[in-house]
C-alpha cells in the first residue's frame, strides 16, 4: 500500500504524534471514500443481481480496495483482492501496450501496411490497411465479431483475404474484436514469438504484474472467479480466434490497478516501455467527444457524465461512427479521463483514470450488468476523488 501524510504543521512534530495523526487521517479519508463507493456499488449489485464485484482506487495518497459479495454462488468465496475475473475488451489496452512496445523496439512501424507481418494475405485489401487503421478500428468496418465459422487459424486468413472494406479506411470508426485482435497478432509476428508468451513472459512481468495471466495456473484456479449468464447460470469465457489479443486477459483488481498507476506514472518502469505506454495515449481520430488512442479511449478532462456516457453507450460500440483523423495526432497529456469498458458473458468491467489528479478506479464483476451503469457509478466515485461538486449523488 502507499501512503503518506503530510501535516500542516509549520513545525516538526514528534515521531509518535506523527503516526498518530497520520492513522486518524488515512482512517477518515478511508470511512468517507467508503461511503462514497459503498452509494456507487451496492444499488448496482441489488439493480442487476451481481453476485461479486471488486474495486479498487488509487489517489496521489493512497490506494484502497473493496470486495463485495461472492466470487461463486456454489462456493460462497467472497471476493477479495485475490479473486481473478475476466475483464473482456480492457485486454485490448494490454494487445496496444504490446503493439506499442513492439515499435519502441524497432520490431514495427504503426504505418505499416498489415501484409508485411503475415505475408498469407498479400493481394488483399490488408495490402492498403495499416496497423495503426487495425488498432483504431478504423480499417474500413471489420465487424464486432468473426463470423461463426472461422473457428481456426486457416479460416482466420482465408475470411480476412476475402473480407472488402465497406469504407474508406480512416473514415469510420467501427469497433471490433478481428480489427484489434489481427493488430496483436501482427504484433507479435513482429517480434518472432507467440502472443500468449509475449505476454505472459514479457509484459506483465515488465509491468510488475503477478496475478494477470491469459492462461491461469492450474494452482491459481480456486481463485479464479464464475461469471454468471443472464440466466444466472455460472459460465467461463469460451475460446476463439484471436480471443487472446481482443479478450483474453485474467487478472485481479489489485493487480489491474498497478496497470491503471504505469499509465499515469512510469517512471520505476523500464524505459523502452515507458515510451511505449505513453504512446498509447497518443490520440489519433476524434469521434463524437471521444478521441481513439491506442486501446484507450479519452475524453478532456473535466468531462460531463453526458459526453462520457455517449462515448461508451451501445450505439459507439455496434455502429459505425464518424472519424476525424487528428493531424498530426494529440501528443500524450495528463488532462484527460482516460477509460476503457470490457465485458464477456459472464463479466462486467471498467477502468477510468486521469493522469493530472493521480486518481484511478478499477471495477470488476462476475456478472455483465450495462455499460452506462458502470460509468455512472466510476463517475461518482473519480468525482468525490476529485473533490469536484455531486459526489454525494448520481446524476
Amino acid at each position: 500500500m502507499k501512503k503518506i501524510c503530510i501535516p500542516k504543521f509549520g513545525i516538526i512534530l514528534a515521531a509518535s504524534f506523527f503516526a498518530g495523526a497520520c492513522a486518524h487521517a488515512a482512517d477518515e479519508d478511508q470511512s468517507r471514500i467508503e461511503r462514497v463507493v459503498n452509494a456507487a456499488i451496492r444499488p448496482i449489485m441489488e439493480e442487476y443481481n451481481v453476485p461479486g464485484i471488486a474495486v479498487a482506487i488509487t489517489t496521489p495518497e493512497e490506494r484502497y480496495f473493496f470486495g463485495y459479495g461472492v466470487a461463486s454462488r456454489k462456493s460462497d468465496a467472497k471476493v477479495t483482492g485475490d479473486t481473478i475475473f475476466e475483464i473482456g475488451s480492457i485486454s485490448k489496452t494490454f494487445t496496444a501496450t504490446l503493439a506499442s512496445y513492439a515499435q519502441a523496439k524497432g520490431a514495427l512501424s504503426l504505418s505499416d501496411n498489415a501484409s508485411k507481418y503475415l505475408p498469407a494475405l498479400s493481394g488483399s485489401s490488408f495490402d492498403k490497411i495499416s496497423l495503426l487503421d487495425l488498432g483504431t478500428y478504423t480499417a474500413g468496418g471489420l465487424p464486432l465479431q468473426f463470423p461463426d465459422d472461422v473457428n481456426d487459424q486457416e479460416g482466420m486468413v482465408a475470411y480476412f483475404r476475402g473480407w472488402r472494406p465497406g469504407y474508406a479506411t480512416g473514415t469510420r470508426r467501427v469497433y471490433s474484436n478481428p480489427s484489434i485482435g489481427l493488430f496483436g497478432y501482427l504484433a507479435a509476428r513482429s517480434m518472432g514469438k507467440p502472443f500468449d508468451d509475449l505476454m505472459e513472459k514479457k509484459l506483465f512481468p515488465l509491468l510488475g504484474l503477478t496475478r494477470t495471466y491469459i492462461t491461469i495456473p492450474q494452482d491459481r484456479m480456486n481463485e479464479y472467479a464464475y461469471g454468471y449468464s443472464k440466466d444466472g447460470k455460472p459460465v467461463r469465457v469460451t475460446p476463439g480466434v484471436l480471443d487472446s489479443e481482443a479478450y483474453g486477459v485474467k487478472t485481479t483488481a489489485p493487480d489491474l490497478l498497478r496497470f491503471v498507476e504505469a499509465n499515469m506514472d512510469n517512471a520505476k518502469l523500464d524505459e523502452t516501455l515507458q515510451r511505449a505506454i505513453a504512446a498509447t495515449h497518443t490520440g489519433y481520430y476524434k469521434v463524437g467527444d471521444m478521441v481513439q488512442g491506442l486501446g484507450w479511449e479519452m475524453y478532456a478532462y473535466p468531462v460531463e457524465l453526458d459526453r462520457l456516457l455517449a462515448g461508451n453507450s451501445a450505439e459507439m460500440a455496434r455502429q459505425p461512427n464518424e472519424a476525424t483523423r487528428l493531424t498530426p495526432p494529440l501528443v500524450p497529456r495528463g488532462d484527460i479521463l482516460v477509460n476503457k469498458t470490457g465485458s464477456t458473458n459472464g463479466f462486467g468491467a471498467y477502468v477510468a483514470f486521469v493522469p493530472a489528479k493521480g486518481i484511478g478506479i478499477v471495477m470488476l464483476a462476475n456478472r455483465n450488468y450495462p455499460n452506462p451503469a458502470r460509468v455512472k457509478a466510476a463517475y461518482r466515485i473519480l468525482t468525490a476523488l476529485d473533490g469536484r461538486p455531486g459526489s454525494t449523488s448520481s446524476r
